[in-house]
């Protein structure tokens, strides 16, 4: 495996704890590619309207920044390899809830998303902190990149084969196969958690103090708003593009394959961006993949065919890797600059996440604003349109961050940081 990953990112110190994160990444992605995009059309199939859809996923959203701050809390107290581990025990809860409740499952749709934001809360604060930790800033390109990779790999096989198995077994049969198959997927993850090693955080947990940071780190208050309008377009777009594939096609194996094409670009791109795209041409690459994912929404917004949204899944498939890698790196650089960033990365994760979710909610709330008062076939593609920009809006706050270079900006920011370390 070393070699393989020699190949890809030339010469570099790849440890033992970044290789168990990936794998434990790559197992979290599988269990919820296999699942999780069927639980909207479960509760679509029960409900028959995007409100109730929308509610699950606002649920989601709302519990998912208020548990990253318990979380938080919990990580300056405890090995957060626990904490991450109730990330995944949630996750396994929230599926053993939905087998549970079955037929009944829509009328628990706030309940549902509740235990779901809850899960992914505790597990993406562990695992964002532990990203932070176990990589370095010349690691931090490969990591974002091969997750990515096994993301990709997990959007690919888990929806196809979940598709399948919903095809081929009666509807309540297949629910429970792929939940449960799940279920079993994040045990493996909790298992090769026992690998990692164990990482304790000291001193109180400095949560507003790190919000309040944003007024004296510029750097800092970019990549938080670039974070709030990424969420924007999130929002909405997590849940309604599943569903119209399926009004479409009236077939989960439909949906399946969809999610085969768009992860299956991605799973090529993140390969080719992991390797070509370096730290200089971040900025760019995020315009640029901006740009393609704006557009795409273009080729479904007028007429909506299954041909249609499978040039769109190749679209966005190619536009999330030239994105995602360079700006997640980005991000932890941004992080890694900052006052008191040892001590205090905890919080600046949690913060992060706050505005990524903050974005995501007024989204959602807004979607149900205008389903509730106008005709939800009219109006949906207009809040595509609106939302679906957050990615260009992100470039606009990314292009003046400054990490240190040559140009009298980056000097001058880089003065400006020394600064703020010192306070």
């Amino acid at each position: 495996m070393h070699k393989s990953l020699q190949f890809i990112v030339g010469k570099m110190d790849i440890n033992r704890d970044l290789l168990f994160l990936l794998v434990i990444g790559g197992l979290y992605s599988l269990g919820i590619f296999l699942s999780n995009t069927f639980v909207n059309i479960y509760l679509w199939k029960q409900s028959g309207d995007y409100i109730t859809i929308a509610v699950y996923n606002l649920a989601v959203c709302i519990f998912q920044p208020i548990t990253f701050i318990l979380a938080g809390k919990l990580a300056k107290k405890i090995d957060r390899i626990i904490v991450l581990r109730l990330g995944v025990i949630f996750l396994s809860l929230f599926f053993l809830s939905v087998l549970i409740i079955g037929e009944h499952a829509a009328k628990y749709n706030f309940m549902l998303g509740s235990l779901l934001g809850i899960g992914y809360g505790f597990y993406w604060l562990a695992f964002n902190v532990l990203t932070f930790e176990i990589t370095e800033p010349e690691t931090r390109d490969f990591f974002n990149g091969f997750l990515g990779v096994l993301q990709s790999f997990g959007g690919m096989v888990g929806p196809l084969i979940a598709g399948t198995i919903i095809a081929k077994m009666t509807a309540n049969a297949g629910y429970t196969t792929i939940f449960s198959i799940s279920f079993i997927l994040f045990i493996c993850a909790v298992s090769c958690s026992f690998f990692l090693k164990r990482r304790q955080a000291e001193g109180d947990f400095h949560f507003v103090r790190i919000l309040q940071e944003r007024k004296h780190n510029k750097n800092w208050k970019r990549i938080l708003y670039a974070h709030l309008f990424q969420g924007l377009r999130e929002g909405i777009f997590l849940f309604v593009i599943s569903i119209w594939v399926f009004l479409i096609t009236k077939s989960e194996f439909s949906l399946g394959m969809f999610n085969l094409y768009l992860s299956g670009l991605s799973f090529v791109f993140y390969f080719i961006v992991t390797k070509f795209i370096k730290p200089p041409m971040r900025k760019k690459a995020i315009l640029v993949g901006g740009i393609i994912l704006y557009l795409a929404i273009f080729v479904i917004l007028f007429k909506s065919s299954y041909l249609l949204l499978v040039v769109y899944a190749i679209l966005i498939g190619i536009a999330y890797p030239i994105i995602n890698v360079p700006y997640m790196s980005m991000t932890y650089d941004v992080i890694g600059k900052a006052w008191k960033a040892k001590d205090m990365r905890v919080e600046y994760i949690v913060v992060l996440e706050l505005f990524a979710n903050i974005g995501r909610i007024i989204s959602i709330t807004i979607f149900l604003i205008a389903v509730s008062m106008f005709n939800a076939e009219k109006v949906i593609p207009l809040l595509l349109v609106i939302f679906g920009a957050g990615h260009l809006f992100v470039y606009l706050f990314v292009k003046n961050i400054y990490l240190g270079g040559s140009p009298k900006k980056e000097v001058i920011m880089k003065e400006q940081i020394t600064d703020e370390k010192s306070r």
